[in-house]
């Protein structure tokens, strides 16, 4: 009986992955590094060659001991390894109805839980401290002009650190309704409005000869795309030079990720709903901005900790006499 399971992962990233879904470059990436840190994981347990594996091989014993492995060995965080897991899920739904004769192996691999992490309060700027960096490139050059058209529209739509460097000139409309277009996660096209003082800037900036004709929106010198490396070397060093007029940024780690938390946050501040706010940042869902509520909440919370207390007694708190309740209560 010939072996199956090189077959069905090759059909998986191609059939699956690039023509039914077409999925993004970065999806099939984290697929692919996952897939080759497990064949390599089973190779060492089994000792066979990766092509020798059999589908029965990757039961559920196996991948519960790779993501151990990844946690334990590798020092994976909570987040990676839910990664990880989420690509194995991804293909044995995939053979679910290629192959229904491993159906129970299938479901039992389906069945291992995600790892829960503990989430971190968003972080982002407050407006002094987005207005200090802003004012820290020469706009007197080229490089500090197309610096802070780059700063000012990352801190305006909120666009990921992928989308911001894709950009090409025709992604800017500058007519009624002005807005940018950009393809995000998931190969999602959409339209972000523009602010009056946006609009202006990047107008200014596209009357500019573009660099060697390329059709970047925010070149380098010699007229190649941006990398992204490239944005997140010239953010920290205007943070650092706006520390001094500005202090606090000194305390706070600053990447292109918190100048779109800041965009969103100053969304949720001016009394837009969390529906459009997810809209506009191109989340999957509303679940993916329940993160700015919660840390807006905390800034209610900071101002009614300043409010003088209402007079009154505070309430006891209950005291189980069962013994069994006693000992919920204690845990």
């Amino acid at each position: 009986m010939s072996n199956i399971l090189p077959g069905l992962i090759e059909r998986f990233f191609i059939q699956r992955l690039m023509r039914q879904r077409n999925a993004s470059p970065h999806t099939i990436a984290a697929y692919r590094d996952t897939f080759r840190l497990l064949l390599k994981f089973a190779h060492r347990r089994y000792g066979k060659l990766p092509s020798a594996l059999t589908l029965t091989d990757l039961d559920a014993d196996l991948i519960v001991a790779f993501l151990d492995h990844l946690a334990d060995d590798r020092a994976a965080s909570a987040a990676t390894y839910n990664l990880r897991l989420t690509g194995i899920r991804a293909f044995f739904r995939f053979i679910a109805f290629e192959e229904p004769a491993y159906s129970g192996q299938i479901q039992r691999v389906l069945a291992i839980p995600g790892k829960l992490s503990a989430k971190r309060e968003v972080s982002y700027l407050l407006r002094e401290e987005i207005e200090a960096i802003l004012a820290t490139p020469d706009r007197s050059t080229w490089l500090g002009r197309r610096d802070h058209a780059l700063l000012l529209m990352t801190v305006q739509t909120g666009l990921r650190l992928s989308e911001l460097v894709g950009l090409d000139r025709d992604a800017v409309q500058l007519g009624v309704g002005a807005h940018v277009r950009c393809f995000g996660k998931g190969r999602k096209e959409r339209a972000t409005p523009l602010t009056q003082v946006a609009r202006a800037t990047l107008q200014a900036w596209l009357a500019e000869p573009p660099r060697r004709r390329s059709t970047a929106l925010f070149p380098t010198v010699h007229g190649d795309r941006m990398s992204a490396d490239a944005m997140q070397y010239l953010l920290a060093k205007y943070v650092k030079a706006a520390t001094a007029r500005c202090p606090s940024l000194g305390r706070k780690g600053v990447s292109p990720h918190v100048l779109r938390h800041s965009a969103a946050m100053a969304l949720l501040e001016a009394g837009v709903d969390a529906t459009t706010i997810s809209l506009w940042l191109g989340h999957e869902s509303t679940r993916s901005t329940q993160p700015y509520l919660h840390a807006h909440l905390a800034i209610k919370e900071a101002a009614l900790a300043k409010v003088a207390p209402l007079a009154g007694q505070p309430a006891t708190r209950f005291k189980a006499t069962d013994q069994l309740l006693a000992f919920l209560d204690a845990l």
